[in-house]
């Protein structure tokens, strides 16, 4: 092997690893539109253990204005989870919002029992699983009870711990589903639901606070 393709290698190396899950990089939250106020207040909170809560946005909430997109707040969200997984993004304009998403498992996808029989995975802002035999869950109720979400830290305190979140972790998020729009049309919905499947079902969350605890 000669140097230059070595050079070349070890540079790809710490390409991967400086965008990789280890890595102590971590990713800046959107920045605030010129002259906005950057603010985001807690939505209603959802009981330990239970489904998520989503909630009706009060009608003086205005919209998140950032440099890369609006976003209008379509419901209020919390939710107390156990992380199934992760995957980080940092490119295409999705990145430039969310650099993270999580699987989030909560009720009968939070248990162990279910979870060893599944293998999940993530890629492309997709969510998966599969089982051998037998679903150790009602496919219908693994729906019900698990989902991708995409992240949108608020600030630099969500982003760090954002940062440090891991599979098996026991997660609180607060925070919005939201519309993110951009002026030359480009847009980005939240799911208002835990029922549905396939494209367009996850949600796009703005993290007003998250709790990073240990594994269930």
């Amino acid at each position: 092997m000669n140097l230059r393709l070595a050079a070349v290698l070890l540079a790809l190396c710490a390409i991967g690893w400086w965008y990789s899950p280890v890595s102590p990089r971590v990713p800046k939250p959107p920045a605030p539109a010129a002259g906005a106020t950057a603010g985001c207040p807690m939505p209603s909170r959802a009981e330990a253990g239970g489904a998520p809560l989503q909630s009706k946005p009060p009608r003086s909430l205005p919209a998140f204005a950032l440099e890369a997109a609006t976003l209008q707040p379509l419901a209020g969200f919390s939710i107390d989870a156990r992380v199934l997984s992760r995957e980080d993004y940092s490119t295409g304009r999705e990145a430039d919002l969310s650099p993270t998403d999580l699987a989030l498992g909560w009720q009968e996808m939070a248990d162990d029992a279910v979870l060893s029989r599944l293998d999940i995975s993530q890629s492309g802002r997709w969510y998966r699983y599969r089982w051998q035999g037998e679903p150790p869950l009602a496919p219908a109720g693994i729906t019900r009870s698990s989902a991708n979400m995409h992240m949108i830290p608020s600030d630099a305190e969500v982003a760090r711990a954002l940062r440090n979140v891991r599979a098996g972790d026991r997660v609180r998020i607060e925070g919005w589903l939201v519309e993110a729009t951009a002026p030359d049309g480009w847009r980005w919905r939240s799911s208002l639901t835990r029922e549905d499947t396939g494209n367009g079902a996850c949600e796009l969350v703005y993290v007003c606070a998250i709790e990073v605890g240990v594994g269930l």
